[in-house]
């Protein structure tokens, strides 16, 4: 990495020179918008991607590229890309201000957003403060929603490994080969390469580690709230293609040259109405050869050390009971009428014997349904079959209140912020958090609270973070968050006792208690991750 005579660093990847710039206040080398693919359109368009094009002279990597095709879904994301296009396939990179004699280790983020929305560009996800602890750090876009996760019989028959439906997760194996290829280039070891995400990205991370395309890529793996074993769980080939069939119908497109003929509006469009369950990846034999339980069951997943943990409100109570009041009977009306014979089990696991308790433990319930029980899971299962430390953690501190300037905006799904009658109306849907709900831990791990202008944060949040931030970057240095100073945080599968790590204001060391929680839920949902 050479500095130009304006002071803009320069380096040369596999496709020619770029510059970037240097981040103010920091010295950290950022650069924005490099394409790692080529633009997805036309007859690209849902085909892996494919190597990006040389360009002559020096690209300028000043700016971050085009965010994918998305509707406006959450309201907690911002974007600094430019505009939005199927020619998404770009990366972000931030190096620390000064090259080392040592190559760094590098940190490889992908986004969250149900499949269905998200972006590298959010502040969230920005790299420079990770970058100052020494920590080479991208932020990689990948296709979303019908760009990314369709199948249809013709995308099948004219693939070489008879696969369609995962063109987003293929999206991430293309930026990893670039990391692998370039990344020394920027004073990154490529052997040292940690894959992240929240969400959706950390179901990415669970979906990588059991994909044969990349378990030599990568040193180490960190999940927040998710995995693809009861989030966003893939579905077979068949049933993919069935989907993709029925979707095509709903635009007029009686085959594959008819779908790529339409613009990229009508087909985004067409799926206003879907949930992110339509996207959820296909088991297709090629970036999934088998179910990813079955995966790692088999102990077939990359063996590398797991960071991996979830928030403690990662849904309200009100996604269990609706439109219900939080009182003792209802509660057990719903536990009735969704469990059935093996309601009262589920009482005593998640007890409520006042209306207060009741808040408590539906939410809980809540929480582990939507998200928790994936992402414990992928805990358990790589921690008996990884052959590496498996850290977990529950993120337990709730946001401050928001800033007076914020008015009447409300808190919305997954922190998003609602005004006028939007955030009436999710008012009255949902409750105050009480917890850390879901996606509040991203700013927090990322180093970025001062980008996030919503919440009044406190002395008490920059502590947190900073103690989150040395964890990560320990994890990713070392594949152990401990360090010195910083309380120990021991892994879950060893010893006899699974632990896992409290954060919070006050962060420790606690048993899990709730264990037989888990157990259960693995006895209802684990058998349909199987095939």
């Amino acid at each position: 990495m050479t500095d130009h005579a304006d002071g803009n660093p320069r380096v040369t990847v596999s496709g020619g020179i770029l510059e970037g710039t240097i981040e103010p206040g920091s010295g950290v080398r950022s650069f924005k918008g490099i394409p790692f693919a080529a633009p997805p359109v036309g007859d690209l368009r849902w085909r892996p991607p494919q190597p990006a094009a040389p360009w002559r002279g020096v690209r300028q990597a000043h700016n971050f590229g085009p965010r994918p095709m998305q509707l406006p879904v959450f309201g907690d994301m911002n974007f600094r890309s430019n505009g939005m296009s199927e020619d998404c396939l770009y990366l972000n990179v931030w190096a620390p201000a000064e090259p080392t004699a040592d190559r760094l280790p590098v940190l490889v983020y992908f986004y969250g957003g149900g499949n269905v929305a998200g972006d590298g560009s959010e502040p969230r996800y920005d790299g420079t403060s990770l970058a100052q602890r020494g920590i080479i750090t991208l932020s990689v876009n990948y296709r979303l929603n019908i760009f990314g996760f369709f199948s249809h019989p013709e995308l099948t028959q004219e693939s070489p490994h008879h696969a369609s439906g995962n063109y987003g997760y293929l999206d991430q194996v293309a930026a990893l080969h670039w990391v692998q290829e370039n990344i020394a280039a920027f004073g990154g070891d490529p052997r040292r390469v940690t894959i992240a995400g929240e969400s959706a990205g950390s179901i990415s991370v669970s979906a990588q580690m059991v994909s044969p395309l990349v378990k030599n890529l990568i040193a180490g793996a960190i999940g927040s709230s998710g995995s693809l074993m009861g989030a966003l769980t893939p579905v077979s080939l068949a049933d993919a293609e069935r989907v993709g069939l029925e979707f095509a119908a709903s635009v007029g497109a009686s085959s594959l040259a008819e779908l790529r003929a339409l613009s990229s509006e009508r087909l985004l469009e067409a799926t206003h109405e879907h949930t992110p369950q339509h996207f959820s990846g296909t088991i297709d034999g090629y970036f999934l050869p088998h179910a990813p339980a079955d995966i790692y069951a088999a102990g077939d997943q990359a063996h590398v050390p797991l960071l991996v943990g979830w928030n403690s409100e990662e849904a309200p109570y009100v996604f269990l009971l609706m439109d219900q009041e939080p009182t003792v009977e209802h509660y057990r009306t719903v536990l009735r009428e969704r469990f059935g014979e093996r309601a009262e089990q589920v009482l005593q696991l998640y007890q409520a014997a006042t209306d207060e308790e009741v808040i408590t433990a539906a939410t809980d319930l809540a929480s582990d349904t939507f998200i928790g029980y994936s992402t414990w899971k992928w805990a358990e299962i790589h921690g008996q079959t990884g052959g590496q430390p498996v850290y977990r953690y529950l993120y337990a501190h709730p946001r401050p209140p928001m800033r007076p300037e914020m008015g009447d905006a409300v808190a919305g799904l997954a922190g998003g912020v609602l005004r006028g009658e939007e955030a009436e109306a999710e008012a009255q849907r949902l409750p105050p958090a009480r917890g850390a709900v879901h996606s509040a831990d991203i700013e927090y791990f990322m180093g970025n609270l001062a980008t996030n202008m919503v919440y009044t944060w406190t002395d008490a949040d920059e502590r947190l973070s900073e103690l989150m931030q040395q964890y990560y970057a320990n994890f990713v240095r070392s594949g152990d968050p401990s360090g010195p100073g910083l309380p120990r945080w021991q892994a879950a599968n060893v010893g006899d006792t699974v632990q896992f790590m409290r954060l919070d204001v006050e962060s420790a060391i606690e048993p899990d208690r709730h264990r037989a929680r888990y157990l259960f839920l693995d006895e209802l949902i684990g058998g349909t991750l199987a095939r």
